[in-house]
């Protein structure tokens, strides 16, 4: 489990993050959900460590992460995975030695093993047999599922992904969400998803924090949103016509099933 407590985060004059808290469980897809400048890119970069909040707790299993000495930091960094939003590949390494590379930073394994391990990952993102091509030889799902193999490689307690489904078209999208899914719940992960793509919303939000101008404005789950009264949340997700015909069909179905 990861706990955030009252985090604050301004630059300048311009505060971003107001006492932010939040509980993300193991097991579970989490999301942090906003519009462009709400502060959700942010938040991330504080759970993972490349900013530091001004003021608040991020805690991992109760250990204080903000506090931590560098070499336990570096060691939490070991079971962190993080997926990017444009997969972030090496562009001169095969796909094999993309997904080797936290192994050669991390561990002590030898080569066999660490191929060994590598074809394990990849055979779980559905890439067998891709090892010795370049990423410029596929295309953007097959990099988002190299770039998904890569976060995993080490066998993570959690995983961040940033906009996963960026760049891609819906049926690929669904085939991340799902992999992602399965992947939290075998691995029994922490995943946290910062995202806009509904789709990805009402797939995998098992929990959903909504961000508006650095707060926390709403909390729930994918059932939840549907009913939800708060108009800034509203506004957001359904945004267009054709989303809000379905909430308003969904909630009519919801409520003949009750009369039933």
């Amino acid at each position: 489990m990861i706990e955030l407590k009252h985090i604050n985060k301004s630059f300048g004059a311009k505060t971003v993050l107001e006492d932010v808290s939040w509980e993300m469980e193991s097991g579970k897809v989490n999301l942090i959900i906003g519009a462009s400048g709400s502060g959700k890119t942010v938040l991330m970069k504080c759970l993972v460590g490349l900013i530091n909040p001004d003021a608040g707790e991020i805690a991992y299993e109760g250990a204080d992460f903000v506090n931590m000495d560098p070499k336990d930091r570096k060691e939490l960094r070991t079971q962190i995975g993080m997926l990017f939003q444009g997969s972030a590949l090496f562009d001169s390494m095969t796909v094999e030695q993309n997904v080797m590379f936290p192994l050669d930073m991390f561990t002590n394994q030898t080569l066999n093993e660490k191929r060994q391990r590598v074809n394990e990952v990849l055979d779980r993102v559905n890439l067998k047999e891709t090892n010795k091509k370049f990423p410029a030889e596929l295309s953007g799902g097959m990099k988002k599922r190299v770039a998904l193999a890569r976060a995993i490689v080490l066998n993570p307690k959690y995983l961040f992904c940033d906009e996963p489904n960026s760049g891609l078209d819906p049926m690929t999208s669904l085939v991340i969400d799902k992999l992602i899914i399965e992947i939290t719940q075998e691995y029994n992960m922490t995943t946290v998803i910062n995202t806009h793509d509904m789709n990805t919303v009402m797939e995998s939000g098992d929990h959903i924090v909504f961000l508006f101008n650095g707060h926390k404005e709403w909390e729930g789950s994918k059932e939840d949103i549907i009913f939800s009264k708060n108009p800034n949340l509203n506004d957001f997700i359904f945004a267009s016509e054709f989303l809000r015909e379905a909430k308003n069909k969904r909630m009519m179905d919801a409520e003949a099933s009750r009369k039933d």
